[in-house]
């Protein structure tokens, strides 16, 4: 199969030709047809996240079709549409995973980086952690839902009961969540990077409130702000953008560092938290909303060989919407 492989201390992805891997039990192996290029990919490919083991093949907004069974498989058969996200494994046994708490389990594993992932023609996965699919007509437009749907989904439901919802950095999750929480009836703000009207102009065509730069307040005081760009400058300015009793969630799996700030900001209960990674709960109840209100993704598709072009395109901020390799 064709593969684009990162090896060890690189910062571009290899086209390879790999053998076609074969499903071991309690596994399946499917055919991808699209993957979609995520932020955490390019801190994978940047170095800002470090696998535990070399090489890799990133990838974990997967659309594919199962083409074999490994033993001990029930769930799926040859021929059925499936979906993998960023989460992998869990070992089912610690006190996490006990807990519900699945994502935090110290012996997880994820889609694209500590197993192969979906930026190559074929891959396995746990068939406990595949989500059954809908025949997917367009598999470049539902690839994103399996993390920047999933993701900002999950980091939505950590900010309680808001209304005035705002969102910063207007990126693959941000277009899809604003969707979700427009049909809610939410009041929500986009937040761009300053200056940048286009991304301003995209955000108001989905219905929101107001649009404006990251460095300008809102009309109003929010009752929470969700943070999914990289930028730890943007935390301060989202907790001066809530009310008190509001809540700062931030979406990503990385960030760069968030600078000193006043006490006073935080004060008056504001609440300031992280998310991390998700569950399949978090895929179940996503998909279940998405068959309830279908959710148009704005794309640029791109062929597997052109992986390090849509990471370059997606580090410059040149992809309105989310970028989506696709995979014959």
């Amino acid at each position: 199969m064709r593969a684009m492989v990162l090896e060890e201390g690189a910062h571009r992805l290899q086209p390879t030709e790999l053998p076609c891997p074969r499903p071991g039990p309690g596994e399946i192996l499917l055919k991808v047809r699209a993957c979609g290029v995520c932020r955490t990919d390019l801190h994978i490919v940047d170095g800002e996240l470090v696998p535990s083991a070399w090489p890799v093949i990133p990838g974990h907004e997967v659309v594919g079709e199962v083409t074999s069974t490994g033993p001990g498989v029930a769930r799926f058969n040859p021929g059925d549409a499936v979906g993998l996200a960023w989460l992998a494994g869990a070992c089912g046994t610690c006190d996490y995973c006990r807990r519900g708490e699945e994502n935090l389990c110290p012996k997880a594993q994820f889609t694209g980086f500590t197993r192969f992932g979906g930026y190559a023609e074929y891959a396995t996965a746990r068939a406990d952690f595949a989500y059954p699919l809908p025949r997917v007509e367009d598999p470049v437009a539902f690839a994103p839902l399996l993390c920047a749907g999933l993701i900002g989904y999950r980091t939505w439901r950590k900010a309680g009961e808001a209304q005035r919802i705002g969102l910063y950095g207007f990126g693959a999750a941000a277009h899809i969540l604003a969707q979700v929480l427009v049909h809610e009836h939410k009041a929500v703000y986009a937040f761009t990077r300053p200056g940048d009207t286009a991304s301003q102009d995209f955000a108001r065509r989905l219905g929101v409130e107001w649009a404006g730069g990251s460095d300008t307040a809102p009309p109003e005081a929010l009752d929470a702000a969700l943070v999914f760009a990289p930028v730890g400058a943007l935390v301060p300015a989202a907790l001066r953008a809530v009310r008190p009793g509001g809540s700062v969630v931030c979406g990503g799996i990385h960030m760069s560092d968030i600078p000193g700030f006043p006490y006073r900001i935080l004060w008056e209960e504001r609440r300031l938290q992280s998310v991390a990674n998700l569950t399949r709960e978090d895929g179940r109840a996503f998909l279940e909303h998405w068959q309830r209100q279908p959710i148009e993704t704005t794309t640029r598709a791109y062929a597997l060989d052109e992986a390090n072009q849509a990471l370059d395109d997606l580090r410059e901020g040149r992809i309105e919407g989310a970028a989506v390799l696709r995979i014959s």
